[in-house]
């Protein structure tokens, strides 16, 4: 499969080596609420394409030989890391891709069989080299054991992306440093605001119905920055190849109902039949959100801070009193 790959790629380049008519630093983000990000603070100066399609989950994704050959056209390559998408390492690895892991820039969760614990406060300096590169060398992202990806869904770690992307940005583009440092600070109050509206929103969660049951471990983030607790996933990791046992999904299936669980939260990029099993089983309702890909241009999260204020309307429909 990998030679094959590797055979098309090469094949693709050479069909590709047209002048770029587009003008502006070549980037690539492998998610779309990345791509928001990035956008957000690189505006017209950046000619960004994204990789994995809205709507496709990005734990399963396997790059084309097209998406190769637009990652070697790239100047740098934006991405989660922390194992989200795992099926791109061989062909970021091929093509010698400069790749910006942001998952490295934050405090991550460590996760260890099916629980959550405290931030993980690591040592980011090793990320930069001497010339103050600020991207991941080698698999770095690869080092830290069991930590949960999904650090996008607490919008106060996405305000720290923001600082690794301004400076990676300004160190390939100098000339245009000043524009993506107003546009970062902008983004950055912009992020802070939907912080604060945030947590206004969830004060009529009442203590009790603060359970969060989702379709794998997706809102360890959300749940550590909003004061919920993470209760179970369908799938019973923090990626959705995992398949859960019978014993595991009856096991959730008591938690859900001892815990008068008010609802599962499925995302819009997984199939939801287990999850509707567990709904029917137990008379518990499916709430579906936008957690790991934004919508289409016109629908309801088409940005990520549209995605954020989505989610926490939906939740608190579900859960509030």
């Amino acid at each position: 499969m990998y030679m094959k790959l590797l055979g098309a790629l090469l094949c693709a380049l050479s069909l590709s080596m047209s002048p770029v008519l587009a003008e502006g630093v070549r980037v690539v983000a492998t998610t779309s609420f990345v791509f928001d990000v990035v956008r957000s603070i690189g505006g017209e100066h950046v000619e960004l394409q994204l990789l994995i399609p809205i709507g496709t989950d990005p734990h399963a994704f396997e790059p084309s030989a097209a998406d190769a050959a637009r990652i070697s056209r790239a100047q740098v390559v934006f991405a989660v890391g922390a194992h989200l998408e795992e099926g791109l390492d061989q062909v970021l690895d091929a093509v010698g891709a400069h790749v910006v892991w942001l998952a490295e820039f934050v405090p991550l969760l460590r996760f260890e069989q099916g629980h959550h614990h405290h931030d993980d406060d690591h040592d980011h300096d090793h990320h930069h080299d001497h010339n103050g590169d600020t991207h991941g060398h080698g698999h770095d992202h690869h080092h830290h054991g069991e930590y949960d990806p999904h650090v996008w869904l607490d919008p106060t770690r996405v305000s720290l992306w923001t600082h690794v992307i301004e400076r990676t940005l300004s160190e390939i583009d100098p000339a245009h440093a000043e524009a993506y440092a107003q546009n970062a600070a902008a983004y950055r109050e912009e992020l802070a605001q939907l912080d604060a509206w945030i947590a206004d929103q969830l004060r009529s969660v009442p203590q009790e119905h603060r359970r969060l049951v989702s379709d794998h471990h997706v809102l360890g983030y959300f749940a550590h920055r909003y004061g919920f607790e993470v209760e179970g996933a369908v799938m019973p990791g923090l990626s959705t190849l995992a398949e859960p046992s019978a014993r595991e999904l009856a096991e959730l299936m008591e938690t859900v109902r001892e815990l008068d669980i008010r609802a599962v939260f499925v995302s819009t990029t997984v199939n939801p039949q287990l999850a509707e099993q567990v709904g029917r089983d137990t008379g518990t309702q499916i709430v579906r959100l936008f957690t790991e890909s934004l919508s289409e241009p016109g629908g309801p999260a088409p940005s990520y801070i549209e995605l954020m204020r989505y989610n926490v309307i939906a939740i608190v429909a579900a859960l509030g009193s």
